[in-house]
């Protein structure tokens, strides 16, 4: 059950990146450099598939690890989350200091 709700939290991550990339994108003021919208927004678009990726990759390992006693999924890629979800604020700092 504890699994199931991992994997939920990784698609509920991944869903919020998505929807924050597509709002970015369309529902975002105008900002005057239509590049920096559009590669931001197609920026949370790519990590939220990645992140839902990186859930699926990592609740098949620790249904794997419990069914067969194995060692359980170290946190090298939850750092790759953590590390991805510093640089998009930055990146979204940038954007609103360039705009101000």
């Amino acid at each position: 059950m504890a699994a199931e709700r991992t994997m939920l939290a990784w698609i509920r991550t991944a869903l919020g990146f998505m929807a924050a990339g597509v709002a970015i994108v369309y529902l975002a003021p105008e900002i005057d450099h239509q590049i920096l919208d559009v590669m931001l927004g197609l920026l949370l678009i790519a990590l939220g598939c990645s992140f839902a990726l990186i859930g699926a990759w990592r609740w098949r390992g620790t249904m794997r690890a419990l069914e067969r006693g194995g060692p359980m999924p170290g946190p090298a890629l939850i750092l790759y989350v953590v590390t991805a979800i510093v640089v998009v604020a930055v990146l979204i700092a940038v954007v609103v200091v360039i705009q101000a």
